[in-house]
């Protein structure tokens, strides 16, 4: 496939950047110039974005059959519009359906998903380079490029075992959701009844682990008592890779203002989501039950992607709501950093993982509008860095750090489900 040359990274994404605001409606030439120039010095890290599993979906697995350096209409995604949103870090995710736990395939299907991300980062190698730490992305975002790094969609996919946690971290994943859409056996999930009151045993001692090994907690998905039980436990800052808040949306997805309170003593970060669900306060209501549609969907139809969308399609024509907006996306960033303060707030779009968009962020392109919203709310440059990657960064560091010591006082762990839990599983 055609390549376009990408040799003079921060002047193009200037022009890019240029380009793309000025074609955005209403924006004062201070603030674009502002925004500019926040997103040339820090890097904007997106915690969550599914492309991977938005190919697969689509059947590519061979990447030579399509073209991300050109834009692609059915995608969120591409390196054109990478480029043009000044994106300089990416969490590309791996994720597997939790009904390929009952099979036992989740593992299996996780190292495809992981293969497909290297790949993808090497198919493109003058927009994307992999990174594994956060001085890695600051040397990403120095040479114009965006900074690639992985998050796990799922606990379900380590399979109850703490050597699949370990080779996953070895493969570059750098953080791992504790649960999807339904409970795991040692934690549970916000969509799901609950089973353990949180973490059991074993849960506690994935979490002890990841700490050690440095990757992040990432507390979307779970239950609120599972967020307290990690909260209280662990020894690393946490993130919400793409959660939003419960006060402006009541949606179960989203942190409660108790939990943005733990994360602000914890020194993590809340991701923003871009969801409308998470996002509108309307919508949040009107679309209840969205999940266990969602859930019904993959059940009864878990290889056939058309079937799934008309199913939620279905479901969306029976529940109508009102579009989500960009300012109120805003508006959660603006609640978090109130309740939690401006260490607090990040970015995590979930993009081409939903299937609809609030208007005004409709793809990967549009995160300089969000910055210019941001600066036109009065956000002062420090706060908007924080929350762009400075965050993120911060974790991201710190966990490093956390894993040095703790590698210093403990070795891995042989702990297993069947010892702690009493499960069947008996690998470490």
């Amino acid at each position: 496939m055609k390549r376009i040359p990408h040799r003079y990274g921060s002047l193009i994404l200037f022009a890019l950047l240029m380009l793309g605001i000025a074609c955005s409606p209403a924006v004062s030439e201070e603030s674009r110039v502002r925004a500019l120039r926040l997103l040339a010095a820090t890097p904007l890290i997106d915690g969550h974005n599914d492309l991977p599993w938005a190919l697969h979906a689509r059947g590519i697995g061979d990447l030579a059959d399509l073209d991300l350096n050109q834009i692609q209409d059915e995608l969120m995604t591409d390196m054109v519009r990478l480029r043009a949103g000044g994106v300089g870090g990416q969490f590309w995710v791996c994720y597997v359906p939790t009904v390929a736990a009952a099979k036992g395939t989740a593992a299996w299907q996780a190292s495809r998903q992981i293969d497909l991300i290297h790949r993808l980062v090497a198919a493109y190698p003058e927009t994307l380079v992999r990174a594994q730490t956060a001085a890695e992305i600051r040397t990403a975002h120095r040479q114009g490029k965006v900074a690639s790094l992985m998050g796990m969609e799922g606990g379900h996919m380590i399979e109850n075992s703490l050597s699949i946690l370990r080779n996953n971290y070895r493969l570059g994943i750098r953080y791992m959701t504790l649960t999807h859409s339904d409970n795991t056996d040692w934690a549970d999930s916000a969509t799901d009844e609950p089973v353990h009151g949180g973490l059991t045993p074993f849960g506690e001692e994935v979490v002890r682990e990841m700490n050690r090994l440095g990757m992040l907690v990432d507390l979307s998905h779970v239950s609120d008592d599972t967020m307290r039980d990690v909260l209280r436990l662990a020894e690393a800052p946490v993130i919400f890779s793409h959660s939003s808040a419960r006060a402006v949306a009541d949606h179960v997805r989203n942190v409660p203002d108790d939990i943005l309170e733990m994360v602000r003593a914890n020194g993590g970060v809340v991701m923003v989501n871009f969801a409308p669900s998470f996002v509108s306060p309307e919508r949040a209501v009107a679309r209840r039950g969205e999940f266990d549609a969602y859930k019904d969907a993959m059940a009864r139809f878990p290889d056939d992607r058309n079937a799934r969308t008309a199913v939620m399609e279905e479901f969306y024509e029976a529940h109508p709501a009102p579009p989500a907006t960009l300012s109120q996306v805003a508006d959660h960033m603006d609640h978090i950093r109130r309740v939690a303060g401006g260490e607090t707030v990040g970015i995590g779009s979930d993009f081409d993982g939903i299937s609809d968009v609030p208007e005004g962020l409709e793809d990967v392109s549009k995160f300089p509008d969000l910055v210019v919203e941001l600066i036109n709310r009065g956000w002062s440059d420090e706060a908007i860095s924080r929350a762009l990657g400075g965050n993120l960064l911060r974790v991201l560091a710190a966990a490093e750090e956390v894993a040095a010591r703790l590698q210093h006082e403990r070795p891995p762990s042989t702990a297993t489900f069947a010892a702690l839990d009493g499960g069947a599983v008996a690998v470490p």
